[in-house]
């Protein structure tokens, strides 16, 4: 595998577990799973409908694949190399956030996106 392969793949891990942020986090933001919080003691029924929520089960399904694929990066790569990739998930997730779900892009979290991708562009280059 070479070194563009590599890369590839371990961005693929990361978008795999950056989508799987976002389905956990649309499985557990829907209507009847948040009815449960609402009453005194709800954490068990919570946990219950939420594990079975579509999405959350396909947000864990794709950690798993990720994780799967995650093992091929690190048989291949130095995990001082591979892992700083990781921290592009909270760029995916930020950016996803913003223009998918609303939340604010403040500047400093611009500046904090950019500085991660400038960080990992640096260490990819090594």
């Amino acid at each position: 595998m070479n070194k563009t392969q590599l890369i590839c793949l371990t961005l693929l891990c990361v978008l795999l577990s950056s989508s799987a942020q976002i389905a956990l986090k649309r499985g557990v933001s829907s209507g009847p799973v948040q009815a449960l919080l609402k009453s005194d003691g709800a954490a068990p029924a919570f946990i219950l409908h939420a594990a079975f929520a579509p999405l959350v089960i396909l947000g864990l399904a794709l950690y798993a694949a990720s994780t799967l694929l995650w093992l091929l990066v690190l048989a291949k790569a130095d995990v001082s190399y591979a892992y700083p990739f990781v921290s592009l998930g909270f760029v995916v997730i930020t950016l996803y956030a913003h223009f998918m779900m609303t939340e604010p892009l403040s500047a400093l979290k611009m500046g904090g996106i950019a500085l991660i991708t400038v960080g990992v562009f640096c260490v990819a280059k090594s």
